[in-house]
């Protein structure tokens, strides 16, 4: 066996042969099954396009019809699962709150038949439909509410931004909120894709395989990454200080969060569709104060940092379409997440269907042939490596 080269993050290492989503880095292009992501957010739907994804082409009019059927059926949750939710702390984060919740699906679905069809898409409906549930009745929970029960009557945006608040969303922003969890549905073998790949290669059931995506797609490397936009944007509080801000960060080499791809080398495509439909809502809803120092850092880091292919990626104005929807800061990665099933679970069907376990090899750094020391003879390294606390609850 022939030792290959170490790269970092596995760092442009093919880990699979997939046919779901492709991306072009240098030209800014995205599809799905062939599809472009721009043709998908103007004339498709959410639904469709997780149906686009895990079943490998675009439903018929009757397939979409039953798709959606079956998934409006099947957005309630067991009682029990309410009552575990309910004994979840009111601080803790809505992304630990839904891996816990995505895991214990695997509590009552757990027969792993993965050579059935049946079974393969009743965990694909189950996931798709319950998961948004999930979501919105933590939010409601946490603050000392009973969950809002979903409508049949809605389609999949609109019904989770009804369960936000029990209000019925405005169509223009139930339309635009589809569109984003289209655009955030896929992209190939990221962070949490991969986690969720190695999962399934186990041949464990979906739902531990969704739970294992989820917490990876909680770091702020990743999914987490658009909560911190926001928070970088306050922390600006005006236009005048874009610049010297910008400058700052480069001077300490620190990330700018919402810049940069490991891909893209251009502006990513899905930014430039968030940011118009950021555009929509500011024209029909009034301006976000946030705005203005976006489009500024934009410009700002495009000037000095476009050269060495530093430009918006999905996160950066992901977060103020979310802001003006009326979703909450820490509830944007769990959105993320509710779009990105679709992807995960198309990957997971993908990989059972050639399946072999993950096991990459290492480069061993470490010592060799070494003696056993007796616990006598052992210099003192304990205030090196770990420290003793008597504040652990």
């Amino acid at each position: 066996m022939t030792v290959c080269e170490y790269r970092p993050g596995l760092e442009g290492v093919p880990a699979t042969q997939s046919s779901i989503s492709y991306v072009d880095g240098q030209t800014g292009i995205l599809e799905y099954r062939g599809i472009r992501i721009e043709d998908l957010a103007q004339h498709s739907t959410f639904v469709e396009t997780a149906y686009l994804l895990i079943w490998g082409g675009l439903p018929s009019r009757s397939e979409l019809d039953a798709f959606e059927h079956e998934i409006r059926y099947h957005r309630r949750l067991k009682y029990r699962i309410r009552d575990m939710m309910k004994c979840f702390p009111e601080s803790g984060h809505p992304m630990d709150a839904l891996q816990a919740c995505a895991a214990a699906l695997g509590l009552f679905y757990s027969r792993r038949a993965l050579d059935n069809p049946v079974y393969i898409q009743k965990a694909v409906v189950r996931l798709l439909a319950k998961i948004p549930t999930m979501v919105a009745a933590f939010q409601m929970m946490r603050k000392g509410n009973d969950p809002v029960q979903p409508r049949d009557d809605l389609d999949y945006a609109a019904n989770f931004l009804y369960m936000l608040n029990e209000r019925e969303p405005d169509p223009l922003a139930a339309r635009i909120f589809d569109i984003c969890l289209t655009l955030h549905a896929e992209h190939t073998i990221n962070a949490s894709t991969f986690s969720a790949m190695v999962t399934a290669s186990t041949l464990t059931d979906p739902y531990a395989v969704v739970a294992s995506a989820v917490g990876t797609l909680a770091g702020p490397l990743h999914g987490g990454a658009n909560e911190e936009v926001i928070d970088m944007l306050q922390q600006i509080g005006s236009v005048e200080n874009v610049r010297p801000f910008v400058d700052r960060c480069i001077a300490e080499k620190s990330k700018i969060m919402g810049f940069g791809h490991r891909v893209y080398k251009v502006k990513d495509p899905r930014a430039t569709i968030l940011q118009g439909l950021a555009e929509q809502l500011f024209e029909k809803f009034g301006q976000d104060e946030y705005y203005a120092i976006a489009l500024e850092m934009e410009q700002a880091v495009s000037e000095r940092l476009g050269h060495k292919g530093i430009y918006p990626n999905v996160d950066f104005y992901s977060g103020l379409v979310y802001r003006k929807l009326g979703i909450p800061t820490d509830l944007f990665t769990p959105v993320f997440a509710i779009a990105r099933v679709a992807g995960w679970l198309a990957h997971w069907k993908e990989q059972l269907g050639e399946n072999r376990i993950f096991r990459p090899t290492q480069i061993y750094t470490g010592p060799r042939q070494q003696s056993y020391v007796g616990i006598e003879d052992r210099p003192q390294i304990w205030d090196k490596q770990f420290t003793a606390s008597a504040t652990y609850p």
